[in-house]
């Protein structure tokens, strides 16, 4: 799917209904005891985050979301078991943190203790007022500092319907987004044809965050990977990298809005032949790395790229079709002095991301607490990130174009850059959210087509 905002959907004029957890579901939610699986590192560190930022006076809404057509006229009962269903399937959405002290608990509803509240809002004439009502109810009921963190909406039309649904960061990665449609669609169609669709069970997020966070506080301070993230930290002076160019943000300053990016990068000829010549280190992933590297130098100067690089941690099976964050963060150094050609920076990448790519299953949030710094958060980001994903192996990728399939993303506050990069069906999708300044503007504008005009001289090269 190409990742965007919710300006940018195509959304378009209609009835709007939406569906939220019913009150007794909540009220049922407000009683139930702890929960004694834990959340998962980078949960807790999430919603501290949140926290931290909103006491320092600012309300940063981070949620994701996906958004999807459905052709024809709709049953909205049809839709509404489908997406009952779906929530009951995926353990993450019926589960929550409170507050006990300073320790963040877990409380979990059971399926039968889950019903969906629907509210049919109006009709809106004007794609703008829509846009403007989704993103502000988005914004309110999908915030991490509160429970339940997830609404569903549904903008109804005679041609077809448009599906969208919003969560917490908490619940949901890139990769989570991206599989909704397809399991949704399915049992829509089950529902509308009146029957059961057995669909396969998933493995529990919840019973993962369990499992992770019991493995890394098994580690202590005097372990190798704490060791290796103290020195990558020191070299980064004492903080996580951020993107190395000139963002036009004053040190120490109030948070700055942020700007999105989105385009295609390239066709699919021209991916199809970049990943071929990337293959042999790794694949897309490390050519789009060291094509930032060569590109950082160039725009700025720099000896060295330092990157944290996001890899998923679904490093079992059971895990491919849960919903949830399964993601970890892998340090590189790229050297860049002498400066490399494209040959050079690609198998620099494919040394560090092999020596780093172990660190990843290790959470972030669990090693700093065991540096001991302090690293109260200041932004929602920690630091920048370039992040890769194949999206055309996922269940109805080849429809997504048709069915107007978007990821959604958030663009609000934040000092780092964020660039996705997603190769799809018809090439390379890039989507970047940076600080909204002049200087950033025209520097990730420099940026983006410095990258196209790498990967397009490689893949014709």
């Amino acid at each position: 799917m190409r990742i965007t905002d919710i300006q940018r959907c195509e959304v378009r004029p209609g009835r709007l209904v939406e569906w939220t957890l019913s009150p007794a579901t909540v009220e049922r939610a407000s009683r139930l005891p702890d929960d004694t699986r834990p959340p998962a590192y980078i949960q807790e560190s999430h919603i501290r985050t949140a926290r931290s930022v909103r006491e320092d006076g600012l309300f940063v809404p981070t949620w994701l979301g996906t958004a999807f057509d459905i052709p024809g006229r709709i049953d909205l009962d049809a839709l509404q078991d489908a997406l009952r269903t779906w929530t009951l399937r995926h353990e993450t959405l019926r589960s929550g943190f409170r507050l006990a002290g300073d320790e963040l608990r877990r409380f979990t509803l059971g399926t039968e203790e889950v019903a969906l509240h629907r509210e049919v809002v109006g009709e809106f004439t004007d794609a703008a007022d829509l846009v403007q009502h989704l993103q502000d109810r988005f914004d309110v009921v999908a915030d991490a500092l509160r429970w339940p963190n997830l609404i569903y909406a549904a903008v109804v039309r005679d041609d077809a319907t448009s599906v969208y649904l919003a969560f917490d960061h908490s619940n949901v990665d890139a990769y989570s987004l991206h599989r909704i449609p397809a399991e949704l669609l399915e049992l829509y169609a089950a529902a509308l044809a009146g029957r059961t669709e057995e669909q396969p069970a998933v493995s529990s997020y919840i019973d993962f965050c369990e499992l992770e966070r019991a493995d890394a506080d098994r580690i202590d301070e005097s372990h190798e990977i704490v060791g290796r993230w103290r020195e990558f930290i020191g070299r980064c002076d004492g903080t996580l990298p951020g993107f190395p160019v000139d963002l036009g943000v004053q040190p120490g300053g109030p948070l700055p809005t942020q700007k999105l990016m989105r385009e295609m990068l390239v066709g699919a000829d021209d991916a199809a032949a970049f990943e071929a010549y990337c293959r042999p280190c790794g694949g897309s992933l490390v050519g789009l790395l060291a094509a930032t590297a060569l590109i950082v130098r160039e725009i700025g100067g720099q000896s060295v790229y330092r990157t944290v690089v996001p890899f998923h941690t679904r490093a079992k099976s059971r895990w491919s079709d849960s919903l949830g964050w399964y993601v970890g963060g892998a340090p590189i150094e790229v050297p860049l002095v002498p400066e490399p050609d494209f040959a050079g920076a690609l198998r620099s990448v494919r040394a560090q991301l092999q020596a780093a790519r172990p660190l990843a299953r290790m959470p972030l949030a669990r090693v700093l607490t065991l540096l001991g710094t302090d690293f109260r958060p200041t932004s929602p980001d920690l630091y920048s990130i370039v992040s890769y994903l194949d999206a055309r192996g996922l269940p109805g990728a080849g429809d997504w174009a048709g069915q107007s399939a978007y990821a959604l993303i958030r663009v609000s506050y934040g000092d780092q850059v964020c660039v996705w990069v997603n190769r799809l069906h018809e090439g390379l999708w890039l989507a970047s959210r940076y600080p909204d300044t002049d200087v950033a503007h025209k520097n990730m504008r420099l940026y983006v087509e410095r990258l196209r005009d790498v990967v397009v001289s490689v893949a014709r090269g």
